[in-house]
């Protein structure tokens, strides 16, 4: 499939979340939207209502990214409230395949996250289940932290995965992907890239996700 970049607003100003969001409209795929709670991640960021009203402001498909505890019970209201896709973290369901199916029922494309030390192998018999799987190349909860190379390998062990079973699963990498990181991404086999600083902490976030799609696209190994 072809490259999708997603421009994390965790990096953007969130005193003009519908400005920001307007920066990287007809540029970007989707906008990742980081949801924190303060109980599974170290983070307080935003909630529904928040992502009900930029949902009103934007032509953007919104990704949500639950970082939450208590996912089965909040993630099928994100998929009704209209985001495009919601992913859950493998670490805080307890009934992930009722979740999975239930954000879909709902409309949404179902993401599955999985920390950085959290196996792939694991979540193999998930995959009928999700339409993306994002890999973590960060310890979930910050913007701006550095990339995490050890996770390299498990992003190809998840590509090897997909490819194996066939369908239409998505590839999702996060954390630390900049230009410097996102060619590693491709080349391990990722198709889908939240870039949080790298967009919005540059001077034109547009000219920062074409830069950031060009990289990745020539580092993408051919697949059929």
């Amino acid at each position: 499939m072809a490259v999708q970049i997603s421009p994390s607003i965790l990096s953007a100003d969130f005193a003009r979340l519908a400005d920001e969001a307007a920066r990287v409209e007809n540029v970007a795929d989707w906008l990742h939207v980081d949801v924190m709670d303060y109980h599974f991640v170290p983070n307080l960021t935003l909630g529904l209502p928040v992502v009900e009203s930029l949902l009103k402001t934007t032509a953007t498909p919104v990704d949500c990214h639950l970082m939450i505890h208590d996912p089965d019970r909040w993630a099928p209201d994100y998929a009704e409230a209209g985001a495009a896709s919601v992913t859950i973290h493998a670490e805080a369901a307890k009934a992930a395949v009722r979740t999975l199916r239930a954000i879909r029922a709902a409309g949404a494309r179902a993401g599955l996250a999985l920390n950085p030390a959290t196996a792939v192998e694991g979540y193999e018999d998930l995959l009928p289940e999700i339409d993306m799987m994002l890999v973590m190349t960060v310890e979930p909860g910050f913007g701006g932290q550095r990339f995490l190379d050890i996770v390299l390998p498990k992003l190809a062990r998840a590509r090897a995965l997909i490819d194996k079973h066939g369908g239409e699963v998505w590839l999702q990498v996060d954390g630390g992907v900049s230009a410097e990181t996102i060619e590693r991404c491709a080349e391990a086999g990722a198709d889908v890239f939240v870039a949080g600083n790298a967009v919005y902490g540059a001077d034109d976030p547009a000219r920062a996700v074409q830069e950031l799609r060009t990289l990745a696209e020539r580092a993408t190994p051919p697949r059929w």
